[in-house]
């Protein structure tokens, strides 16, 4: 018996890489690339494959340093930007300026009206400065905005009450204060005088009653009972001298007290229209104003 061997076939391999080396400014083209190639004597077949490396941006050194030059000229542009900045905040034209102007300007009239109201009480001439009360809050309103009014409004009352107490802080934001603030918001908005004196003269009439019930519960007294017994004295004593046997009713005494307080308001909102004015169109706003025909034509 033959004993078999075994017969192991080995085929020719051959294997073939061919590199190729190409180098050129800026690594532009693949660096290396490879060719396999496998010959087989039975079963022959081509096996081709090509390795190339992308480019990328961080090879290249000219671009890393345009991209840092650029960088720095950008950080310098910025700088520029941001001092140029800084240069019309502070021009006469930036907001910076315009807001720091609006603060001093309201503080000084604040500081003017606190120290007038403060002086013309203490020597009892408070009748003959209360016209021009209100004027600074009208100014601002008409200046700045309502803002810059409301502004000096809580100003002048936070002085007040620093100054001369709780008392006189509320009889000058009652009478004069709000008033002024009410003007500056309707004369800012560009509203009519007849509109204008008619809600003036509400809010006048509203502070002049709040006075008369603080000052009521600061001194323990019923003062506004007291004005309506003396208004009922005064209309029996003309019904009766006239030949009138009637007694007016509360009903009639109160209506009549507030005809009275709605006439008296009104007079004085009219004189301050007026008055005001004359103020701001010497100022130079006169264009800001709704004067009525005849006014304007006298201005």
């Amino acid at each position: 018996m033959v004993p078999l061997k075994p017969y192991h076939h080995f085929s020719s391999l051959s294997i073939s890489i061919a590199p190729t080396f190409c180098l050129q400014p800026h690594f532009s083209s693949p660096p290396f690339s490879f060719n396999y190639r496998f010959h087989a004597p039975k079963s022959h077949f081509k096996l081709k494959n090509s390795f190339s490396f992308p480019t990328s941006n961080f090879l290249k050194v000219s671009r890393i340093g345009v991209s840092v030059c650029t960088s720095e000229y950008e950080e310098e542009e910025e700088e520029e930007k941001k001092l140029s900045t800084e240069l019309m905040d502070l021009s006469p034209n930036g907001p910076v300026y315009q807001k720091t102007l609006q603060l001093v300007e309201c503080s000084m009239f604040a500081a003017l009206t606190g120290l007038v109201y403060f002086l013309s009480n203490s020597l009892a001439i408070e009748n003959y400065f209360s016209c021009f009360f209100s004027l600074p809050i009208v100014i601002s309103s008409m200046r700045w905005g309502v803002d810059a009014g409301r502004k000096t409004l809580v100003a002048t009352t936070v002085l007040l009450f620093v100054l001369s107490g709780p008392v006189k802080a509320l009889t000058y934001l009652l009478k004069h204060g709000i008033v002024g603030y009410t003007m500056g918001i309707l004369w800012r908005s560009g509203a009519s005088w007849n509109l204008s004196i008619f809600l003036c003269t509400i809010v006048r009439s509203l502070g002049a009653v709040g006075f008369v019930l603080i000052s009521s519960f600061l001194i323990r007294e019923n003062i506004l009972a007291l004005i309506t017994i003396n208004i009922h004295a005064s209309l029996t004593f003309l019904l009766t001298a006239s030949g009138v046997n009637s007694i007016p009713s509360l009903n009639m005494i109160y209506t009549l007290f507030g005809i009275l307080v709605l006439i008296n308001s009104g007079c004085f909102m009219f004189l301050l229209h007026l008055l005001y004015s004359v103020f701001l169109a010497r100022m130079g706003m006169k264009s800001q104003l709704r004067l009525p025909r005849w006014l304007e034509r006298n201005l």
